[in-house]
């Protein structure tokens, strides 16, 4: 029986294993393998309030071995080191454990056909500091080491009343990720007054999103920005366009002016780019962001048996435009894929993909959700915000769900979800 190997369970590789273990793992064509790092799946828009604290991986996360076993596909727990074309062989990295005692040897796993969905990390530029001082929110261990320093930090303001101290938060990157994050700090600074943290609200918090560009939300249309901008204000954040770092310190960030602003924690999300390791391993063509090069098929350009989607993946439209790397993007990634694949193992032609843009929407916290819909719900772009802006953002959780569940255990797994956040704690405490 032929392998089918997909390295990375994000929005794109997770979505599709599920897809193909129904096809081609049900009719026993292919054996469909799993590989990723990390053994809990979140849906990476959601990363940054796992950071915050208003969500659990426990209730919103997805087991992969569980998810395996009941999809009927094989999960490997594993970071890929090195991929060996000729012999068609993956290598893993050995796997410790955190007191660096070995779980697993070096690993090698064979493969017929790879698909590589290993999203994508923060582009630091090479800005001194930025490694050593900052948190990045490109994976949940990531978000989750945050969200302790957070708790810390927190509890060290709040201890500290008779001094009115507050707790100063600078994220360098005003894209979605860092305003969301923003947005999201401000609520969790009063959610922890109710959760054994008394003298802590919002008042003690000073937030400050640092933009190289001339406004927020670059990628987005203007008029979101705007917006977005006037609800973070109102909020009393902080936003400083067209300021630019040079440096990270440890205690705060200094701009190419030569100015510096304090921070107790630093973040950073600006600017993705694909893994390093794809361009290290020299065998794949590559664009300036790291992403492998493909065909119109979403194959790669140097290997017809490797197939890449999702962040990692480098497809340039008609107009010389990249496709940008959004869960949307992945989300039709994965579905042209699985087609694909499928119609090489029943030898039919392949599908070309084609990107369709639905929108953007950003999700202030509580406060504020804005955005524009596209495609099928208006022949330009429809500017949408408040209620209706957030009950589109949520539709698209739900539509990954049903995705990657199914629509029964989707709908039970929705149904969890919201009576966790009825009875359960609004914030997260550990």
């Amino acid at each position: 029986m032929k392998k089918i190997v997909v390295v990375g369970g994000g929005a794109g590789g997770l979505e599709l294993v599920t897809r193909l273990s129904k096809s081609l793992g049900k009719s026993k064509q292919a054996e469909i393998i799993l590989i990723d790092k990390s053994r809990t799946h979140v849906w990476k828009p959601l990363l940054h309030e796992v950071a915050a604290g208003v969500i659990d991986k426990n209730s919103d996360g997805v087991d992969y071995r569980m998810h395996a076993v009941r999809h009927h596909y094989q999960f490997q727990l594993g970071n890929l080191s090195q991929i060996n074309r000729d012999q068609k062989k993956l290598l893993l990295d050995p796997l410790y454990d955190e007191h660096q005692q070995l779980i697993l040897p070096e690993r090698e796993i064979d493969y017929d056909y790879l698909v590589l969905a290993m999203g994508s990390v923060c582009n630091d530029f090479g800005t001194p500091g930025v490694k050593e001082y900052c948190y990045a929110l490109d994976s949940l261990p990531q978000a989750e080491k945050f969200h302790r320093a957070l708790l810390n930090q927190l509890l060290k303001v709040n201890q500290s009343a008779a001094d009115k101290n507050q707790l100063q938060v600078s994220i360098v990157g005003a894209g979605a990720t860092g305003t969301e994050l923003a947005a999201q700090l401000h609520h969790v600074a009063n959610l922890a007054r109710a959760y054994g943290m008394p003298e802590m609200s919002s008042d003690r918090l000073k937030v400050t999103i640092l933009e190289a560009g001339d406004r927020i939300l670059p990628a987005l249309p203007e008029k979101i920005a705007l917006s977005a901008r006037k609800a973070l204000v109102n909020l009393g954040i902080e936003v400083r366009e067209s300021t630019m770092v040079a440096e990270a310190t440890r205690k705060g960030f200094i701009t190419s002016e030569g100015n510096h602003i304090d921070a107790d924690l630093l973040v950073w999300s600006a600017g993705v780019k694909a893994p390093d390791f794809l361009t290290e391993m020299d065998i794949f063509e590559t664009n300036r962001a790291n992403q492998i090069l493909v065909t119109a098929e979403l194959r790669s350009t140097v290997d017809d048996t490797i197939f890449v989607i999702g962040d990692c993946c480098g497809f340039k439209q008609p107009d010389g435009s990249w496709v940008p790397p959004r869960a949307q993007s992945a989300h039709q990634m994965a579905s042209t894929a699985a087609k694909n694949l499928e119609a090489v193992f029943n030898d039919k032609p392949l599908t070309q993909y084609e990107y369709k843009d639905y929108g953007s929407l950003v999700h202030l916290s509580k406060y504020s959700t804005v955005g524009s819909l596209m495609g099928g719900l208006s022949k330009g772009s429809m500017f949408v915000e408040g209620r209706l802006a957030k009950l589109v953002y949520v539709s698209l959780y739900n539509n990954h769900q049903f995705t990657v569940h199914g629509w029964l255990k989707g709908i039970a797994t929705l149904f969890s979800r919201k009576l966790s956040n009825i009875v359960g704690p609004k914030f997260k405490l550990h």
